[in-house]
């Protein structure tokens, strides 16, 4: 995406990317498909590129295979040919944009360290640590491309391995984080976070007109917001640390939290297999990646399900509940680091015995 916009900046007057995989399935984040579009170029998918045309020693153009996916049992895709006559598309230069892989030529594959098929060291997924015990991996040189908050993750993982194994402990055994859970309620109907809830839609972002964002590299495609805007968008927050906490012991079964919610994401239903729950709720949840709140079953043989892929936050549903059932409850998180709070306290009291 950088290459195709970039490349109308520096003068190109037709663009086209085209791509060997699917649309959905390129290395591109949606907002930049999307950014590169919006400036008139294309995205041509499923062509596998097969030759450069040349003519007196001059690019003209490049042939390629319309290709389609398939998937195996297990899940891996293969291009297969449609058999459609190759398209040729005509060019004065071509951008190549491969990306990059990890290569390690530098360690000898007699060293102990087993790659897999792809090149990649093979790993313990949790751990982090190769095949040889005292070496380990992280970020794109473990796992492959990904983003740079990821390889923070890795590193975090790894070094709390590293110091179990430094201490002779099972780098296997992880500690676990910690939680901890406290209400937010100050009154009957007042709570210690803003929860005013807002029916705007998400501003967008203002960009410099597009002849002009065109015309040069330098120009600066997004303009950013002003304060005004900035300020009513920054007023958007969904309190995503304040969790709701739902005492189904306390619940008469009014239906309050259920009228007053302002996106239908709580329901009071029948139990079921979760596909027929989803459809079943007032709102159907559709995110199939977002777990449901599914209470025990309540005095009537009913269940409370909540929905917490569109639930603002708002409390209006603790608010409005007779009884308490429903409490605002801020929600912290530390996750585990290395260091002595991550070591087995027993195991290294018996090893200072034993010293």
């Amino acid at each position: 995406m950088d290459c195709c916009r970039s490349a109308r900046r520096l003068g190109g007057e037709e663009v086209k990317v085209i791509v060997r995989s699917g649309f959905e399935e390129m290395k591109a984040s949606p907002w930049e498909k999307e950014d590169a579009m919006h400036e008139g170029i294309p995205i041509i998918n499923f062509h596998v590129p097969k030759a450069f045309v040349h003519e007196g020693g001059k690019l003209t153009g490049m042939t390629f295979e319309v290709v389609r996916a398939e998937y195996d049992a297990q899940g891996r895709r293969n291009l297969v040919p449609t058999g459609e006559p190759d398209p040729f598309f005509p060019c004065d230069e071509v951008l190549i944009a491969v990306g990059q892989e990890n290569a390690f030529p530098w360690i000898e594959r007699d060293s102990g360290i087993a790659f897999d098929r792809w090149g990649l060291p093979e790993l313990h997924k949790t751990t982090f640590q190769s095949t040889v015990p005292n070496v380990f991996f992280g970020g794109d040189a473990a796992l492959g491309p990904k983003n740079i908050i990821t390889a923070v993750a890795h590193g975090h993982e790894a070094a709390i391995s590293i110091d179990k194994l430094l201490h002779g402990e099972d780098v296997r055994v992880r500690p676990a984080p910690t939680a901890n859970l406290m209400s937010q309620k100050m009154g009957i109907h007042e709570w210690s976070y803003h929860n005013e809830t807002s029916p705007d839609e998400r501003y967008a972002v203002p960009w410099a007109a597009a002849e002009k964002a065109l015309a040069s590299i330098r120009v600066e495609v997004e303009l950013g917001f002003d304060a005004a805007t900035a300020f009513k968008e920054a007023q958007r927050c969904l309190n995503c640390d304040v969790q709701t906490v739902f005492n189904q012991t306390a619940c008469i079964e009014c239906d309050a939290c259920m009228d007053i919610c302002p996106m239908d994401c709580i329901s009071f239903t029948a139990d079921g297999e979760e596909p027929d729950l989803r459809q079943r709720l007032k709102a159907p949840a559709l995110n199939l990646a977002q777990d449901l709140y599914v209470s025990g079953e309540l005095k009537t043989g009913r269940v409370m399900v909540k929905d917490e892929d569109v639930c603002l936050h708002c409390g209006l549903c603790a608010e409005r509940c007779p009884t308490g059932a429903w409490d605002m409850q801020k929600f912290l998180f530390k996750s585990a680091m290395a260091g002595s709070g991550c070591r087995d306290k027993g195991a290294h009291k018996a090893q200072e015995a034993v010293a």
